[in-house]
């Protein structure tokens, strides 16, 4: 997870300023998913944007052989955590704790003045 952070963090840092001159895309939380679909897709993995469960809906799923990993993203002022904090509040995993994978759960929190990565909390389920 610490490779995930870093190579996210150097995705988002390589994205050239100008591209957000005179726009306010770095404010939407759209933006930093979408960017994060892309690179994802462009490895072959398995993805859900916008993943459902019987309470809400989750930014994405990332599926692979024997693990699954959720993802909530946050565009934020100061680093809260609240990223990480929706996904447990509302137990988006248990959707896919029958399957027996390992569940990770993924809070990535954005700056919009920085446009990277500012907050990156996992946690692994432990499903019994």
């Amino acid at each position: 997870m610490d490779l995930l952070e870093q190579v996210l963090k150097s995705l988002f840092a390589s994205i050239p300023y100008h591209n957000f001159t005179n726009n306010k895309i770095a404010q939407y939380e759209g933006y930093y998913a979408s960017v994060i679909y892309a690179y994802f897709a462009s490895l072959g993995f398995e993805i859900i944007a916008e993943d459902t469960s019987n309470k809400s809906r989750f930014d994405l799923t990332l599926k692979l052989d024997d693990k699954i990993y959720i993802f909530e993203f946050k565009v934020i002022d100061q680093s809260t955590g609240k990223a990480l904090a929706q996904i447990k509040a509302k137990s988006y995993h248990e959707k896919y704790q029958s399957l027996g994978h390992n569940i990770y759960l993924v809070g990535i929190e954005f700056n919009k003045e920085e446009r990277n990565v500012v907050n990156f909390e996992w946690e692994k389920m432990v499903i019994s």
